[in-house]
């Protein structure tokens, strides 16, 4: 037996699965109905305790090829764990998984409940443990803080491209999915993977023909130093900003982000492409937005939300840039917006109007 503390003093009592250490972290949730393997090892989860809204996780095991990074984040709580998956490509138990990477979590609490209550009461901070604490300021004090530090590489890769080479591409690594690396490889780009507080002048010198900023975890305005180097590659080469790196975007050219109240997390988020009038169904996890009546005369809104209206996608053509705040690569979820990397590619090769 053990418990999930919200710092409003609610209470839900569940089975402890994974690490049997107690955590606080920022509660959120995924409505994703497959893709438990991505969220578990995107490394924008960082600091959080992750409930699945869907019932049932782990039916199809752990499967090591769909991994997305090295999980990051603080607590999973889920209503039904499989211990009998089913799948082919299956390496083992999702809850072996959790002991091995000292991941603590629930099973058996009503998640549709601690789901409700987030939407209704906005994001909170909770702790798993084996015993509610008597003292809820330990929850209340806690913060979610320099993450981007926390998942970021900590020297320059290189990742070739997948058959010829067509680009040289530099990824600003602030929590990188693999998915986007594999995403440009794909389309025949060497990718040369940056730490995040790396200078601009040392990007800029390896002469990359392109340069896409990564998703990540936090507040994006805790990223000074990340900002002040985004602001010095502006106009220099094509860019491309995903999630995080949308976010930092906005914030280097003088925009401002805000925190929702409790973010999008899942493979089903609408979003609507205000040239075309066309709607998507993409794959997202973020807890901040940027206002885009802070970018007027700057930037163009190019997406928003279907469901709240918040900025989903910005627009600098005198930049030579663009930005999407959900993840063009998908995983997990659709992937028919993977467009957006063809467009960031047509850039590089000369056509800035794509």
């Amino acid at each position: 037996m053990a418990f999930l503390t919200l710092s409003n003093g609610a209470i839900f009592e569940g089975r402890r699965i994974g690490a049997p250490v107690d955590r606080v972290g920022e509660l959120v949730f995924s409505t994703g109905m497959t893709g438990c393997l991505e969220t578990l090892t995107d490394p924008s989860y960082y600091g959080q305790l992750v409930t699945q809204s869907f019932p049932l996780i782990g039916n199809y095991g752990v499967i090591p090829e769909d991994f997305e990074g090295m999980p990051r984040l603080f607590g999973y709580i889920v209503r039904n764990l499989s211990d009998t998956p089913s799948n082919f490509r299956s390496q083992g138990l999702l809850n072996d998984f959790l002991l091995a990477h000292g991941i603590p979590g629930l099973c058996g609490v009503d998640t549709r409940e601690i789901v409700r209550t987030v939407r209704e009461e906005g994001v909170m901070n909770a702790m798993i443990s084996d015993a509610p604490p008597a003292d809820l300021s330990v929850l209340q004090a806690f913060r979610v803080d320099n993450a981007v530090a926390a998942v970021t590489c900590r020297e320059k890769q290189v990742f070739p491209a997948a058959g010829n080479k067509r680009f040289r591409t530099a990824l600003m690594d602030y929590g990188v999915k693999r998915g986007i690396i594999r995403s440009l490889q794909e389309r025949g780009c060497e990718v040369t993977l940056w730490p995040a507080g790396m200078k601009a002048e040392q990007v800029l010198s390896d002469d990359p023909d392109g340069i896409v900023l990564s998703n990540g975890p936090g507040d994006p305005k805790e990223n000074g130093g990340c900002i002040a180097e985004i602001r010095k590659l502006l106009g220099e080469k094509p860019m491309m900003g995903i999630c995080l790196g949308h976010q930092l975007i906005a914030l280097a050219l003088g925009g401002n982000t805000i925190k929702l109240k409790y973010g999008h997390r899942g493979g089903n988020q609408p979003v609507k492409d205000l040239t075309t009038g066309r709607s998507w169904i993409t794959s997202q996890n973020h807890g901040y937005a940027v206002v885009a009546d802070s970018l007027r005369g700057i930037g163009r809104e190019a997406f928003v939300n279907l469901n709240d209206g918040s900025c989903e996608g910005m627009d600098y053509p005198e930049l030579q840039c663009f930005s999407v705040q959900f993840h063009p690569e998908a995983c997990a979820g659709p992937k028919d917006t993977g467009f957006l990397f063809d467009r960031f590619i047509r850039m590089m090769g000369g056509n800035t109007h794509a």
